[in-house]
């Protein structure tokens, strides 16, 4: 044999392909692409994707890189179809994407992509997506459960957790967990409590506003793959206010309230419980399909209303709907903002009346704070920090240390 022919090899079969209207426009993906592959890649134009999966050549992919950008936002039906015929493959889809609508993310993802990964890359991230997505393939041994059920306890503690939900718009909800949240850190004692708010109003959330937090789409990664979250992965997407208060904001952009499934709150509002001592959970102003799953998980669900027909009707629609799946509504407890004054006679018996319609007790009376209330909200601040003395703040501050004796209590007994 001679020595030329001994030095011929077969070409490296192609084990991954990016897929694009041109990839020129993705130079950090070619980079990462060679970086992680060497030549076992190549480019498909998008109208040419589904044909080539048919050809020998396509027998090796392991996954295809699908590169988008705002324009491929309309057609997406084309992007879609090349997704499909990939999965029908057992080729695995990794979604590129740069300013492209979280809508059309969510339908993509829902579609089977194993992940999402921001453009421009963030150093190290197609590894990081590859490496996730070989690690779904690895069977757990027998008798395992797969790590993504392992990663639920990874934390030594067991959180009392609170949701808060307006019965509508304007009642006080977010300003009751906000702070709520921040009063329970200040609980004196050797070693204060850690508290997690989680904020699950995806498409109006305003904790971020009210602490003057900044929003990141390390959220949105979040929500996106909780199967994947450990402690760490969790942590990371927390932002810390003060020492004690970690919160989990509303994603940046708004996102429909279908993109989270009741499973992925479920792992969410777990991680945070063996985390935290405390969970303050701000509900969206609507009843989805996993307010099940956190009413479930709560100790105590607080419903925030006023003394406005609004309120009292949609109090009854939702007592009404809670009763009809049979799921637990001595859980609520209601919560009346802007409550009349001592003095006001005329409205306790307003608030008798309206009590005694819908067949409830209501148990927290909110005085109105004025315009303190607002102004700390538009400066991103607790009550606490910027008017110590209002009334609102005083009040959430008894109902912070009276939760926080009980809890303490409860503790000791056991």
């Amino acid at each position: 044999m001679s020595g030329r022919a001994a030095l011929q090899t077969d070409p490296e079969p192609i084990t991954a392909c990016t897929v694009s209207r041109d990839v020129q426009n993705f130079d950090l993906l070619i980079e990462d692409m060679e970086a992680e592959l060497g030549e076992a890649w190549g480019d498909l134009p998008i109208e040419d994707a589904v044909a080539f999966f048919e050809q020998p050549d396509a027998k090796e992919l392991e996954f295809i890189a699908m590169a988008l950008d705002d324009q491929d936002e309309a057609d997406l039906s084309a992007v879609a179809t090349v997704i499909k015929a990939a999965l029908e493959r057992d080729i695995k889809v990794i979604v590129i994407a740069e300013e492209v609508s979280p809508i059309a993310l969510h339908q993509l993802l829902k579609l089977g992509a194993e992940e999402f990964v921001p453009y421009p890359l963030p150093d190290g991230a197609l590894h990081d997506a590859i490496k996730r997505m070989r690690e779904k393939d690895i069977a757990p041994p027998v008798n395992q459960e797969p790590e993504r059920v392992a990663t639920k306890n990874t934390g030594n503690k067991e959180a009392v957790i609170f949701a808060v939900q307006p019965m509508a718009g304007g009642t006080g909800a977010t300003t009751l967990a906000v702070n709520l949240a921040w009063e329970l850190t200040q609980m004196k004692g050797n070693t204060p409590p850690r508290v997690c708010l989680l904020d699950f109003g995806l498409q109006f959330g305003s904790t971020a506003t009210y602490l003057d937090l900044q929003r990141r789409d390390v959220v949105y990664e979040l929500l996106s793959d909780t199967e994947m979250m450990d402690q760490e992965i969790f942590m990371q997407a927390l932002l810390p206010y003060g020492d004690h208060l970690h919160v989990l904001t509303a994603p940046p952009d708004m996102l429909p309230l279908d993109m989270v499934t009741p499973e992925d709150i479920e792992r969410i509002v777990e991680m945070a419980r063996t985390n935290f001592d405390y969970v303050i959970i701000d509900m969206p102003n609507t009843l989805v399909q996993w307010t099940e799953t956190v009413l479930q998980a709560a100790h105590v669900y607080f419903v925030t209303l006023e003394l406005d027909l609004r309120s009292a009707q949609n109090t009854l629609r939702m007592i009404k709907a809670l009763r009809a799946e049979e799921l637990p509504v001595e859980k609520l407890r209601y919560v009346l903002n802007r409550a009349p004054k001592f003095t006001d006679l005329s409205g306790k018996s307003r608030v008798k009346r309206l009590a005694e319609s819908l067949d409830i007790s209501i148990e927290l009376m909110l005085p109105d704070g004025g315009k303190q209330v607002s102004e700390a909200g538009d400066h991103g601040a607790p009550l606490a920090n910027s008017a110590p003395k209002n009334v609102l703040r005083k009040e959430v501050q008894k109902l912070a240390k009276s939760v926080h004796d009980l809890n303490q209590a409860d503790a000791a007994a056991q």
